[in-house]
């Protein structure tokens, strides 16, 4: 039989009525919901599964799409449904240290609602993220680094696929500048702010002290962090990189092993 490897997706992918299916079935789902709404003081399932603007707002998503992921992956444990190794896109991390065991769960929801409230007070005026479809990564980070105004690559998809982040008048410069160089296509990302920036350094200097304040526990199984796009076996570095990701270049699928 094959490996079994759990992905959690990161900010971006959030809906309304995201994980309703497991909240209203399990009775496991439900109770994530009730001790994340615990431990960051909202109602989560109101701004998950009613109509409402703050789903798209950083300091509420984030704690959202944890707490939508981490019902999902209760349910999947409770059906005795294990991976062996795990990995999440910047936000979907925490996902993925929850499932190898790394946080305790209150904890988990108590750091990311603090991340997401970081991240938006780092950059109350918002920014912009785009997807850049087929176009080399040299070329492309040359480009932002010729770019008036701060703009930098956020995110090593996969070959083919290159996300920017920064200012917003920087990134819609620096998208024309990435067509006029053969970019096939550039996407503006449904994102409240330039994620993986160095505008977010702030953010990431207050998660770093938030983290000091939590206790880590052993890996269960290994993770795929972002920062490197390698697998991890000790919890040693695990601080360091959760801070560093926030603010530096995400590496997904770009060089993942097992």
């Amino acid at each position: 039989m094959g490996k079994r490897a759990f992905v959690f997706p990161g900010q971006g992918a959030q809906y309304i009525g995201m994980a309703k299916e497991f909240y209203d079935q399990m009775p496991e789902s439900r109770g994530i919901f009730a001790l994340a709404s615990e431990a960051s003081g909202l109602d989560i399932a109101a701004l998950c599964f009613e109509e409402n603007d703050k789903i798209n707002i950083t300091e509420y998503t984030q704690i959202c799409m944890l707490t939508a992921e981490a019902a999902i992956l209760k349910a999947l444990e409770k059906e005795g449904i294990r991976p062996d190794v795990t990995a999440g896109l910047s936000l979907g991390e925490y996902g993925a240290l929850l499932v190898a065991g790394v946080f305790d769960w209150r904890d988990a929801f108590s750091l990311v609602r603090k991340r997401g409230i970081y991240m938006q007070e780092a950059v109350p005026a918002g920014g912009a993220m785009a997807a850049v479809m087929g176009l080399h990564a040299p070329v492309i980070e040359d480009i932002c680094r010729k770019s008036e105004g701060i703009v930098a690559v956020a995110n090593y998809n996969c070959p083919g696929q290159i996300v920017i982040s920064g200012k917003k008048e920087a990134v819609e410069l620096a998208a024309e500048k990435l067509k006029e160089a053969g970019a096939k296509r550039v996407i503006p990302l449904n994102v409240s702010g330039p994620f993986h920036s160095p505008l977010l350094v702030p953010a990431g200097e207050e998660l770093s002290k938030e983290l000091e304040t939590v206790n880590l526990h052993p890996l269960n199984i290994p993770y795929v962090t972002n920062v490197t796009a390698r697998k991890v076996e000790d919890i040693g570095e695990t601080k360091e990189l959760l801070r560093s990701q926030v603010s530096s270049p995400v590496r997904w699928m770009q060089s993942m092993e097992y």
